[in-house]
């Protein structure tokens, strides 16, 4: 068993969830473009949509979080039989769908997977009292109260509330965006290509998580939807202000800096779309999939490239070729979705079977080159 635990896929929390995510992200999506309709206790886009917020990007939110953690307070990861009981609250989430009745375990078992997860990452931080990374911590565990709040509307089945707790998953994982690409996208944009970091107020950072948590939460709690509409596309803009601040034309040159700065900017469009869909619902499924496909598709993609490339001790530059043709392909599939968000009929079948694949193959391509990386021991011979 002590063999077992200590197979390099423990050692770090981005080791086992980025494959499973990739393999997982792309079987269901294509499983939706295909037309398959759910189950009886969760059909349709009801299906479709929990398992893309809470399953897939769930999955690659907790595996970056509990890695950078690690980095952000020099405490040890989460690593060997704790990691491996949370892997296992994942996949008995994702599997307990398909079978009578399995639902509430499900909801139950990915509920948590969240909260499980949010104490590996207030560990380290209460630990090292890493003050900054406190809201990390209350959003993780917001995040895993949004999908217990779906479930219990699921008893019985309320259609409206239930799309309301869909859109508060997906705030979440906005806010996450937000979070994230705030403190590596100037960062890494400067450090590559040697030029002054673009400083980025504190309040700034903030409202990037904070202003899609309160929409989130409202979401969630059936109240004030309008504030949260408008929290909403307050988000955006500011992220689409930032995208302004920190671009240079130099970012199209490197695929591991362009692909988030496209993941970004299509969260802002969503967060701003989305919001407004609160006045014009004819709006809804375009700022969904902006965010969904065209924020949550390219900057998952891209942060399970680039820091799975660092911490298996691989150069980051030049991105691998196959990566950048993961890029492309998920940056296609966004394109796709947002263009037949207003189409129907053969139009609007064709134009989502078309996104499903694009979608799915990209994620396949990461995971056919990195599934290796990410199973085997660090190239550099350090831990990790």
């Amino acid at each position: 068993m002590n063999t077992f635990f200590n197979h390099p896929v423990w050692a770090m929390a981005f080791r086992p969830f980025y494959p499973l995510a990739a393999i997982f992200g792309a079987l269901s999506v294509l499983l939706w473009g295909l037309g398959y309709q759910g189950t009886a206790e969760l059909p349709s886009l009801y299906w479709h949509a929990h398992e893309m917020i809470w399953g897939y990007a769930g999955a690659v939110v907790v595996g970056f979080l509990l890695t950078a953690v690690a980095t952000w307070t020099g405490q040890p990861p989460t690593r060997g039989a704790a990691l491996a009981g949370l892997a296992a609250c994942w996949l008995v989430a994702r599997i307990a769908l398909y079978f009578p009745h399995g639902t509430a375990l499900s909801g139950i078992a990915g509920t948590v997977f969240f909260w499980y997860a949010a104490v590996c990452l207030a560990l380290p931080v209460i630990r090292s009292r890493n003050s900054r990374n406190y809201i990390a911590v209350a959003a993780l565990f917001v995040f895993g109260l949004t999908h217990a709040l779906f479930h219990l509307y699921l008893q019985p089945f309320h259609a409206a509330a239930l799309l309301n707790g869909l859109m508060a998953g997906l705030m979440m994982v906005a806010g996450f965006i937000g979070l994230v690409g705030m403190r590596i996208m100037p960062f890494f944009t400067a450090k590559r290509l040697n030029i002054p970091q673009v400083a980025t107020p504190s309040w700034v950072a903030l409202s990037a998580l904070l202003l899609p948590m309160l929409a989130a939460v409202l979401m969630m709690l059936q109240t004030a939807l309008p504030v949260a509409a408008v929290a909403a596309v307050a988000a955006g803009i500011i992220n689409m202000v930032q995208v302004w601040r920190w671009w240079n034309g130099k970012v199209l040159r490197e695929p591991m800096l362009w692909v988030l700065f496209a993941g970004y900017l299509f969260t802002a469009l969503g967060l701003i779309t989305g919001g407004a869909a609160q006045w014009q619902p004819a709006y809804l499924s375009l700022g969904v999939h902006l965010t969904g496909v065209g924020g949550i598709g390219l900057l998952t993609v891209g942060m399970m490239a680039r820091t799975a490339l660092g911490h298996t001790g691989r150069a980051i530059y030049p991105a691998p070729a196959s990566v950048t043709a993961a890029f492309w392909l998920m940056a296609a599939a966004a394109l796709v979705r947002a263009a037949v968000a207003f189409s129907s009929g053969t139009a609007y079948t064709h134009g989502i079977r078309f996104s499903a694949v694009l979608f799915a193959l990209s994620l396949l391509v990461y995971a056919w080159r990195y599934t290796p990386w990410l199973l085997s021991p660090r190239a550099d011979g350090k831990p990790g």
